[in-house]
């Protein structure tokens, strides 16, 4: 996962974020957000699809179509258009640091923070919300969940807030969490909601 930016993705992060809270607001630039980040996902598992967007043997029309093909119906119109912009100026190779630059406006205006979350299995819907709720109480403020599976792990988790120096209260919290997903999944954190505010035993 790109950890960087460059000067041409802040600008396309820029003018999509700008163009978010022009329609929507505060929710709509943290929608087009979370959906550009999904994509980025996408493209950071598959490895064959990230070479399909940056090839420059294939023609901007024919991934043009593949795009649409893919997409067209399935993400918002705001992110659909903008990643045929991308393509008709060569740039989806540039798609994974806009999707870094995008989420560090947001960050910087919002106070979200991004945090890798690794478990033996894949967090299910119901887990990931769980999750989500549970960091948001722990660091204070909206948390951008990474997920990413370790079957060495043998039923436990692993949280990775940044590059930030994590003090006591809070490892000590993050570490009741890793407990209950390891011991009882996200139903045992979404039982349990109290062991995770400042002060419970």
């Amino acid at each position: 996962m790109p950890t960087h930016t460059d000067t041409l993705a802040r600008i396309y992060a820029r003018s999509l974020f700008e163009v978010s809270e022009e329609s929507g607001g505060r929710d709509g630039v943290m929608e087009v957000a979370d959906e550009l980040e999904q994509v980025c996902e996408l493209v950071r598992s598959d490895a064959a699809f990230r070479e399909f967007l940056s090839s420059p043997l294939i023609e901007s029309a024919a991934r043009g179509d593949s795009i649409k093909a893919i997409f067209s119906g399935r993400i918002s119109e705001v992110v659909f258009n903008f990643l045929m912009v991308l393509n008709a100026h060569d740039r989806l190779g540039h798609l994974e640091m806009i999707g870094v630059a995008m989420m560090q406006m947001v960050h910087e205006h919002w106070g979200r923070v991004e945090v890798d979350v690794t478990t033996a299995k894949p967090l299910d819907d119901a887990g990931r919300e769980a999750v989500v709720n549970e960091l948001k109480k722990i660091i204070g403020k909206d948390p951008v969940i990474h997920s990413y599976v370790d079957a060495d792990l043998i039923g436990g988790a692993t949280f990775r807030i940044g590059d930030q120096l994590i003090d006591g209260s809070v490892a000590t919290q993050l570490k009741r969490l890793e407990q209950d997903l390891q011991k009882a999944g996200s139903h045992g954190i979404r039982l349990h909601p109290e062991r995770y505010i400042e002060g419970a035993v």
